[in-house]
């Protein structure tokens, strides 16, 4: 039988979904087991995966390598998901999806190589391959998902809502800016909207195991959310990492991050920028409502350094008086 063996904040989550969590996490095996025999697997090692999966190499009877992910439930969640945007993409951008198992929320995806995370380098060239896999990603059409909330709206009731929930861990001036941003940001910008990939940090974009049309930067994206919304907004959410180099260097390294990301891709540079503040604090508080105390303080934290602040005041410069008149001596009489 399969080992299962969960990430840290994969198992963070199953335990923020109580009773729901704990079931799915029992049903591993046996669900494993039915896909084995429905899809003709034998299975791999787990596989490094994002908070809300598990995520487990497989190689079918043909011996080709897949990978298998089956999706913990989510309550919560509002937007169509990965499977019809990845089913639509059809390679072009993201992974290729070879089967979907509804019954057991199961993806059956071509096995690809070592995320940009996991691969060295300067940041600089891993954000402009981000935005080269954007570019090809954000060619599906509108169609293939429906329209829905303003991503900007959800997430300052995400905000609002969580910080509450919290006890108000957000420090004030972190908040309000926040908030400020998703007003402007529900308004239309001047780029229009795209399928966003709605979580396009560097553990979501793999190396592919060969060359190929759709992925010409030599990668594809994988765990979609997919929503329409404006490119600014992905390209947002790839400036939300690096807190460590943030805390050493500043707002900015992150000003000149975000000038190169809009440059490359022609897309506003003052949505980008919202967007990646809005994030940063949205995520920071997202994941602190699971138990991830440590990544989610440090995103708060670091929003604090990249808050607006206004330009000091300038003092005015004192008027100098006039120099007093001499002083005449007394009236002569005549």
């Amino acid at each position: 039988m399969h080992e299962v063996r969960l990430q840290p904040l994969a198992r963070h989550r199953v335990a923020s979904l109580g009773e729901v969590g704990r079931a799915w996490h029992a049903g591993l095996p046996a669900a494993l087991a039915g896909l084995g025999e429905r899809w003709s697997l034998t299975w791999g090692r787990g596989l490094p995966g994002g908070s809300a999966s598990y995520v487990v190499a497989a190689r079918t009877a043909d011996g080709e390598d897949r990978v298998v992910k089956l999706r913990m439930p989510d309550p919560s969640a509002v937007t169509p998901g990965e499977v019809p945007v990845l089913a639509a993409a059809a390679g072009q951008g993201y992974a290729v999806l070879h089967d979907h198992d509804a019954h057991h929320d199961a993806l059956l995806l071509e096995r690809l190589g070592r995320s940009l995370e996991q691969t060295p380098g300067d940041p600089t060239c891993t954000l402009d391959v981000l935005v080269d896999t954007l570019r090809e990603a954000w060619r599906l059409p509108l169609r293939a998902v429906p329209a829905g909330e303003p991503k900007a709206l959800s997430l300052r009731t995400l905000v609002l809502d969580t910080d509450a929930r919290l006890g108000h861990p957000a420090d004030r001036d972190v908040l309000h800016q926040a908030l400020a941003y998703a007003e402007e940001l529900a308004a239309p910008g001047p780029d229009p909207d795209v399928v966003v990939h709605g979580d396009a940090h560097p553990a979501n974009a793999l190396r592919t195991a060969h060359p190929r049309a759709g992925a010409p930067a030599g990668h594809v994206m994988v765990d979609p959310d997919g929503f329409r919304c404006d490119p600014a907004y992905d390209l947002g959410v790839t400036l939300r990492e690096w807190t460590a180099r943030l805390e050493r260097e500043g707002r900015p390294l992150l000003e000149g991050w975000c000038d190169r990301v809009t440059e490359r891709s022609g897309v506003d540079r003052d949505r980008t920028w919202r967007w990646a503040y809005l994030e940063r604090v949205a995520t920071g508080l997202h994941v602190l409502g699971f138990g991830g105390t440590v990544l989610g303080g440090r995103l708060l934290a670091s929003a604090g350094a990249l808050l607006d602040r206004p330009p000091p005041r300038r003092q005015r410069r004192p008027t100098p008086r006039p120099a007093p008149e001499a002083n005449p001596g007394p009236t002569a009489r005549t």
